[in-house]
């Protein structure tokens, strides 16, 4: 096809040519103010010149017409995978198909979408803007969405240059059972009840029922029902009895009829943490490492430290006036009697009997560790004299038993072959300055009784040594110089990552447990730790959410430690075992978007149809036909959708031809100046004749 219009080029910019237009138009009513009778041939000799200055031409045009595009997006995420779905979406597409290629001068172009990353549901207006990027907006006619209308970024929808028109996918019959986490606080205090909010809604065409039975399980262990209504708030109490990661399954069962039990089910992961440690510090005399103990302890904000020295012991006998004495009575009984229980740690710095703790209260301690308790006894001479704390109730329960021999020479700690696989001091020798740990200067010697030996000194004899007693746990440090390494002695040492550790252990931390199985999910990735004081090869058998069982090879990546990755496309919960060791972990989103609303719908996309008059036509009602509708007519009507013809074109040849060219236009603005000029002449000339 032709075409031609007629374009432009001027001499001077608009402003001077329209100025120059009003500047000759007053000229010509001054001229008829006066009567002058050439007035008519200077305006036409002022518009030639005019016409000369804007450079008129006729630009004649040979087009070539460019089809029109239909696009066509097809939602092929998790949600379109339910009911028969699938086999509507390629149903809808094949006569969409068929009706485009019926129709001359209609293209169409499809783009299939699937899930979005990291749990973002369906991406359709992205989708759309994205295949609306690779065609030329002018020629888009119209544009299809088959799916089911359950999209996640309608914030994302770009500006239509045509119809857009939803084929819905699913019936009118469909319902689905959700359950829902509406509230799931990430730390838990531990032996405090916390609450989670819980929501189970019926959507869609469901039958009518207002309870439902909620099955509650706990890192995988036997799960609690309970019956409970449906579409209203629910507020559950949780109690975890254990630090570290809690894994929470809920779960509904599977209903005949519902849509998907993907759904039904949710898992909220939930750290158990200690609200306050409370460590009492007994100090039997004070020396240099008495502050580095309590500098340690009153640097952790969690930690409540009760600290108490024995400065003045009984048998002192200075003559120093009892009415000048201002020290605080040791409230012993109530500390170690009646209060006992409310210590997760308690600490003995260089302790030794001296009739302020009678065999009572130390018996006390004892039957503490047995039920759960931690205490710590950091030795120093006194371990090894008739006064040592191993003549008590309390040396019943230590893990060594002192010689009687204190060793006054220097020596540089080192880890035992035992203790690189201890989390206590795995990996400690990292922290070693440049040409090692320094020296310590006194061990008093120790035979092994019981427990593990992670530290040695000289001559390989125990240094610190850990043990499980009845539910609790002590450890023996041999030596009170620890306090050289803070002091930078001879290059110092890592006594503040040593002590910490060691704290940590004895309150039961659960990253520092020596047998332990945990696992960690970063999206469809799982890795799995064991920790282990045994030798040998490892591997774990992995229950997958579908009951299928997968034996993974463990390598050690250090002492004691072992890991192994697998990767899943399966989400939910994944039981492991390793010897006597369980653990779960959950994978995926708790809440996978694709099927929070399952309920097929148009209403979502009605705001962005809306602007160019397109709509939803279900596809259970059969596929619509294909109409063409002007711009800003309805697109969409019974049995039929619309789409609007753009008329796009490719310029072939152009050519351009001069309207006015200057000279002639000069020319004939001279004519009529002349002419005008003769005209008014030979008025006057018969004027003065007359005269």
């Amino acid at each position: 096809m032709n075409a031609s219009s007629i374009i432009f080029d001027p001499a001077f910019p608009w402003p001077v040519i329209w100025a120059a237009a009003a500047l000759i138009g007053a000229l010509l009513v001054f001229a008829l103010w006066r009567g002058l009778k050439g007035w008519a041939l200077r305006m036409l000799g002022a518009a030639a010149l005019l016409l000369a200055l804007a450079g008129p031409s006729l630009q004649m045009e040979d087009r070539a017409p460019e089809g029109d595009i239909m696009l066509a997006i097809v939602d092929e995420s998790a949600s379109q995978g339910l009911s028969d779905r699938e086999a509507q979406t390629e149903a809808a597409l094949d006569a969409l198909t068929a009706r485009v290629g019926a129709t001359e001068g209609l293209e169409l172009r499809v783009t299939r979408m699937g899930d979005g990353e990291d749990n973002r549901g369906s991406l359709l207006m992205t989708t759309l803007a994205e295949a609306l990027a690779e065609v030329p907006r002018d020629r888009v006619a119209g544009m299809v969405l088959i799916s089911d209308g359950r999209l996640h970024d309608l914030e994302a929808a770009p500006d239509l240059p045509a119809p857009l028109h939803l084929l819905r996918t699913g019936r009118e019959g469909d319902w689905d059972r959700r359950l829902e986490v509406t509230n799931a606080p990430a730390f838990g205090i531990l032996d405090e009840e916390q609450e989670i909010g819980l929501r189970i809604d019926d959507m869609g065409a469901a039958p009518e029922s207002g309870r439902v039975e909620l099955t509650i399980s706990i890192d995988g262990e036997e799960p609690e029902v309970f019956d409970v209504p449906t579409g209203v708030e629910l507020t559950l109490p949780i109690t975890l009895t254990h630090g570290g990661q809690n894994v929470i399954q809920f779960t509904t069962p599977a209903v005949d009829g519902e849509l998907t039990d993907r759904n039904n089910a949710a898992v909220v992961t939930m750290n158990g943490v200690r609200d306050r440690l409370r460590v009492l510090l007994v100090s039997g005399e004070p020396h240099p490492g008495t502050r580095t103990w309590r500098n340690l302890l009153k640097s952790d904000s969690a930690v409540d430290l009760v600290h108490f020295t024995i400065l003045r012991p009984p048998e002192k006998q200075d003559g120093v006036p009892v009415n000048e004495l201002s020290l605080i009575a040791f409230p012993t009984q109530e500390l170690f009697m009646e209060k006992i229980d409310e210590f997760d740690l308690i600490i003995f710095d260089r302790y030794k009997l001296r009739g302020i703790l009678p065999a009572s209260y130390l018996a006390s301690v004892s039957a503490y560790i047995n039920e759960g308790g931690a205490v710590l006894v950091a030795a120093g001479p006194d371990l090894a004299s008739a006064q040592s704390l191993a003549r008590s109730p309390l040396g019943q329960v230590l893990p060594g038993a002192p010689t009687a021999r204190v060793r006054e020479e220097a020596y540089a700690p080192e880890v035992s072959e035992l203790g690189q696989r201890h989390p206590v001091t795995r990996g400690l020798t990292e922290f070693a300055p440049e040409g090692g740990w320094g020296r310590w200067m006194r061990l008093v010697e120790l035979e092994e009784t019981s427990g593990m030996t992670v530290m040695e000194g000289l001559d390989d004899l125990p240094l610190l040594t850990l043990d499980r007693v009845g539910d609790g746990r002590v450890a023996l440090l041999a030596s009170d110089h620890a306090w050289l390494w803070d002091r930078g002695f001879e290059g110092g040492g890592p006594q503040l990552e040593l002590l910490r550790r060691l704290a940590h252990w004895m309150m039961k931390e659960p990253e520092l447990e020596e047998e332990a199985l945990t696992a960690q999910a970063t999206g469809n990735q799982v890795t799995i730790t064991r920790r282990t004081m045994g030798e040998g090869g490892r591997s774990v058998t992995v229950t997958r959410p579908d009951g299928t069982e997968e034996e993974v090879q463990m390598e050690e990546v250090a002492p004691g430690l072992y890991e192994a990755e697998f990767a899943s496309a399966q989400i939910g919960l994944f039981r492991l075992a390793e010897g006597e060791e369980n653990a779960v972990v959950a994978v995926g989103p708790a809440s996978p978007k694709e099927f929070e609303d399952t309920i097929a719908s148009g209403e979502p996309l009605q705001p962005v149809m809306a602007s160019m008059r397109g709509g939803t036509a279900a596809i259970e009602d059969g596929t619509p036909g294909l109409r063409s509708v002007r711009s800003g007519r309805a697109a969409i009507g019974r049995g039929w959708i619309g789409y609007t013809p753009r008329g796009a074109y490719v310029v072939e040849a152009l050519r351009v031809v001069p309207l006015a060219p200057p000279w002639l236009m000069l020319l004939l603005a001279a004519g009529f100046a002349v002419a005008a000029w003769l005209w008014e002449g030979r008025g006057r000339s018969r004027r003065t004749q007359g005269a």
